[in-house]
């Protein structure tokens, strides 16, 4: 989850539901000092001496060799993890994540409450957060996931059901149809954006649709006709 909802209640309800969660932390967080030790790069323990520390004073204060690269998929990164008290969490797994070696430029700070996981198992989690994003993205875009006018649960999670079969039509229609030469493989990354597809598939029903009316006026209709039907408002009968 985003950093807006890591916040206690929303953690004190995954922990009644015994859910795990992984969040990004904003950097200005306090960390309690005297739940965790940092050494320099002579082990010799680094002294902290307020009570807390926020998280953009504490990383400057890491050495290089605290540092582990990690990779994930076919991207590297370069963490620092330690298992920490934050007020008012408790105790919970603290990851800095940098991406390159020399540890220059933007990081990104995660947090779980799975003190046992790995670091390339909280970023490994929280990786999995982009193509959500981007789901949600194109469904409202172009599916019209926010649009439905129902108050019916049932009716809301049919439309939900409409919506995400769309998507993945669209996305599978995204993909390569041929193999990676010498793999024997179908490439996973999509070589077009769901936009793209969708505005190939419209032109395609306008097309389809151009067809039908001319096929229709070479047998013979009256362009009147042609237009009733294309124009003609679909009724479903009511029941009395």
């Amino acid at each position: 989850m985003d950093s807006w909802y890591l916040a206690p209640d929303i953690v004190a309800t995954l922990k009644e539901q015994q859910l795990d969660w992984v969040s990004l932390l904003k950097k200005n967080r306090k960390l309690e000092v005297n739940s965790f030790v940092l050494r320099d790069e002579g082990g010799k323990p680094i002294t902290l001496t307020d009570p807390h520390i926020k998280v953009e004073e504490l990383v400057p204060l890491i050495p290089r060799t605290p540092y582990r690269k990690v990779k994930v998929g076919e991207k590297s990164y370069w963490c620092f993890t330690r298992s920490l008290r934050i007020p008012p969490f408790g105790k919970v797994r603290l990851v800095i994540s940098f991406e390159n070696p020399e540890l220059t430029g933007t990081y990104a700070v995660l947090l779980s409450n799975r003190t046992n996981w790995s670091a390339k198992k909280i970023l490994a989690t929280y990786l999995q957060r982009w193509p959500i994003e981007t789901f949600y993205q194109d469904s409202k875009g172009h599916l019209g996931l926010d649009k439905y006018r129902m108050r019916s649960t049932e009716a809301i999670q049919k439309h939900w059901c409409l919506v995400f079969v769309a998507y993945s039509l669209l996305h599978l229609a995204c993909l390569p149809s041929s193999l990676i030469p010498g793999r024997g493989k179908i490439p996973s990354h999509p070589i077009k954006t769901i936009g793209e597809v969708c505005r190939q598939q419209g032109q395609k029903l306008i097309e389809d649709l151009i067809l039908l009316a001319h096929n229709q006026l070479q047998q013979g209709q009256s362009a009147t006709d042609v237009f009733s039907r294309l124009f003609a408002k679909q009724r479903k009968e009511v029941p009395a």
